[in-house]
């Protein structure tokens, strides 16, 4: 594994790409968004194209997807407060919602908008999580097709055309160019960057029993569809420097609340991730895949919006990243009835060999608490 040089991200994160000094292309577009980026400019653009969609009879006037987390929150209130729209938030249901993931939600309608909630059918996102868990490695993958087509499927069902969607991942955790400096999220950016890892919805008929009527809620609108209501999806992080940790101090004060008792699990920090009890099974399992987990991502936003340096960061990832996930495996084998051996089965068969040290037989070697041993990190190569 090749490490940037000055975060943490490695070279197998997928889409990432390495300048000739070693510098990964999430550092470069940093660097961009402080140095070349006009941000009066885009914000000017902004107000010029959310005027264009604004209501002059009191009706909705955009659509923001929630997840009743940090990013979704400030997006509605940013919205509402700072661009005087009038947003319809818009919610898929989790894998597993929390008590913190619900109580974020009732403070995100505190913001004073409505709310329309996508509960799932449960035996068919259950049968297509399982699915997905052993065929592609990533139990949330109903979730990843949900929380994109639920709301734009609103939008064609109310006519609102104008979707306002947080950062591009592409951007902040580093992608090809052309994504980086996309402003708009439509159905080809969600096939290629939206975590589908080549696998289609319609792929899933016939999986227990599972009928095209059982999977709506996860089919894009047709072209025409969205032609016809003239649907617009904008990452809002394109026309203001996002920064997460400085907007979570805004969304507290209308009641939206951090974990308390400690970090989440498989990172340092409290504040992502909140609404689900399963989702750290999914950053396990990049972890397995790529060798790298959530603390990496964290750290290497931390260290480009200069709060850590990367000494500090190697040591945050060290603690942090992909340790064995005990808290949220029990809620993962319930709801799955799945059981621990056959978990770990699964998770093995998804494992780096390049990676992670093995023993003569060709089994993983592991810790004491069943955590994986790493042959590299970013402060030893």
């Amino acid at each position: 594994m090749k490490f940037c040089k000055l975060c943490v991200f490695p070279d197998t994160k997928p889409d990432l790409t390495f300048n000739e000094h070693g510098v990964c292309s999430a550092c470069q577009f940093a660097a961009r968004k402080k140095a070349t980026i006009d941000w009066e400019a885009r914000k000017k653009e902004l107000l010029a194209i959310v005027d264009r969609f604004r209501s002059r009879n009191g009706y909705y006037d955009c659509i923001v997807p929630v997840s009743g987390g940090k990013d979704s929150t400030f997006q509605v209130w940013y919205m509402k407060y700072k661009l005087g729209m009038n947003p319809l938030a818009v919610h898929f249901e989790p894998t597993c919602r929390t008590e913190l993931g619900l109580k974020n939600l009732k403070a995100l309608r505190n913001l004073g908008v409505d709310l329309i909630s996508w509960d799932k059918n449960p035996h068919v996102y259950r049968a297509m999580g399982l699915e997905a868990f052993k065929r592609v490695g990533d139990h949330e993958w109903p979730n990843h097709i949900g929380i994109f087509t639920v709301p734009v499927i609103t939008a064609v069902k109310f006519k609102i055309p104008l979707l306002i969607w947080g950062e591009n991942s592409q951007s902040e955790y580093g992608g090809p160019a052309s994504a980086q400096d996309s402003n708009i999220l439509n159905r080809r950016w969600l096939e290629e960057f939206g975590g589908l890892l080549g696998n289609r919805i319609y792929d899933m008929i016939g999986v227990d029993g599972i009928t095209e009527k059982d999977v709506i809620p996860y089919l894009y609108p047709s072209d025409k569809e969205l032609e016809e209501v003239g649907v617009t999806g904008l990452f809002l992080g394109h026309y203001i420097p996002w920064d997460a940790r400085s907007q979570i101090e805004v969304v507290k004060e209308f009641g939206w609340s951090p974990k308390s008792d400690g970090p989440v699990e498989g990172t340092y920090g409290n504040h992502e991730n909140l609404d689900e009890s399963t989702y750290y099974i999914h950053d396990y399992l990049k972890y397995v895949k790529f060798g790298f987990g959530r603390a990496t991502d964290h750290a290497g936003i931390d260290i480009r919006n200069g709060r850590i340096t990367r000494e500090e960061a190697c040591k945050l990832v060290r603690e942090h990243d992909g340790r064995y996930p005990k808290e949220h495996l029990k809620a993962f084998l319930e709801f799955y009835k799945m059981s621990k051996s056959e978990f770990d089965k699964v998770i093995d068969s998804y494992t780096n060999k390049k990676i992670f040290k093995r023993r003569s037989d060709g089994s993983f070697e592991r810790e004491a608490d069943g955590s994986l041993i790493k042959l590299y990190h970013p402060d030893n190569v």
